[in-house]
């Protein structure tokens, strides 16, 4: 018969180390007076994301839109494949007028602003720095 040699349990504590963690948060929360901490501010990382997925989809938006508009005019003419390259190109550049325009938060459409939610600096506050 084998015989299995079992740590020695002291009635200290609980055995666990869950349950240590339990009692030592209890203590905490109990000093603290039990109000929550408040962790990080997520929603400032959710407002930059939305910001990169409206700047990306208007781009690729304004791209295929300007491609298939000259897809079309190039089927109705008959001017195969200059349209179609031509306002390619033209949709390429209202795409990064786009992105520049929300980046730099000129005519923000309404419901949109500025990430850092100040107003852009005044021209004399702008000279100063």
């Amino acid at each position: 018969m084998v015989s299995v040699a079992l740590p020695q349990m002291s009635d200290g504590g609980p055995p666990d180390p869950l349950a240590r963690l339990g009692e030592r948060l209890a203590r905490a929360r109990s000093t603290r007076g039990g109000e929550p901490v408040a962790g990080p501010d997520a929603s400032v990382d959710q407002r930059g994301v939305g910001l990169g997925l409206r700047i990306g989809i208007e781009f690729v938006v304004a791209v295929v839109m300007a491609t298939g508009l000259g897809w079309a005019l190039d089927r109705w003419l008959g001017t195969r494949p200059w349209g179609t390259i031509v306002l390619f190109f033209l949709g390429i550049g209202v795409g990064m007028t786009s992105v520049y325009r929300a980046v730099t938060g000129i005519k923000t459409p309404v419901g949109y602003r500025r990430l850092d939610g100040d107003r852009p600096p005044a021209k004399d506050e702008r000279d100063e720095e």
